[in-house]
């Protein structure tokens, strides 16, 4: 059974103390930024679509479900980037099959240039997502051994993470390895947290992009 992680009321009335200026021009931004962002990439969503179908069949979208802020639960859509079967079993099993045969070769290129993941701009312009902020994680991923720690919920500070919208990227999706332990990409979440500003987030969005460009997110 999936298991949602939500945080406590005290929890919750410190997400809405928050520098509400800052989080007033985030969300602005946000939603000035996806929305443009869903107009010109759209010839590249029909390409894409395309390329998935020529190569192997539908369908041409995954639904995910995610961990939100305080703890809630929401979905992404993301391109596939799998077999189709393979996009059938729990999102968790797939830890380390990278490159490995069961990803096509568009989906090969989709996670290098981070494609697959252009549907989540839909998550940013509803308010479920931010384009920084730590990455959304599945609620199944909660139960994974990958560390000391039986649970992710075990390691402390794990909830802090969910003080703040889930992120597109963000200082640990740029700065550590995808498939690093979960403690490590924690501190980086944390860090986030305690020096997270406007002038950050254009830096990490340029980041990206720049990574995405030259094809080096997998």
């Amino acid at each position: 059974m999936i298991k949602s992680f939500e945080l406590s009321t005290k929890e919750n009335k410190k997400i809405k103390k928050k520098n509400k200026l800052y989080i007033y021009i985030k969300r602005i931004f946000d939603i000035f930024l996806s929305g443009i962002g869903l107009i010109l990439s759209f010839p590249f969503w029909v390409l894409i679509a395309i390329f998935i179908v020529m190569e192997d069949g539908g369908p041409i979208f995954i639904k995910q479900k995610r961990i939100g802020i305080g703890g809630k639960i929401f979905k992404i859509l993301k391109f596939r980037s799998m077999d189709r079967n393979a996009h059938l079993e729990s999102p968790v099993n797939h830890k380390g099959e990278i490159l490995n045969q069961r990803v096509t070769r568009v989906g090969k290129f989709l996670r290098a240039t981070a494609m697959d993941e252009l549907p989540q701009l839909i998550s940013i312009f509803l308010g479920n997502m931010s384009f920084v902020g730590p990455r959304p994680i599945h609620p199944e991923e909660l139960k994974i051994n990958g560390s000391r720690y039986e649970n992710l919920e075990e390691i402390p500070d794990f909830h802090k993470r969910c003080s703040v919208k889930p992120g597109l990227t963000g200082l640990a999706q740029i700065y550590r390895r995808k498939h690093d332990y979960f403690e490590r990409k924690l501190k980086y979440d944390l860090l986030y947290l305690k020096k997270q500003c406007f002038t950050l987030d254009l830096k990490l969005i340029l980041i990206s992009f720049f990574v995405s460009f030259l094809g080096k997110w997998d």
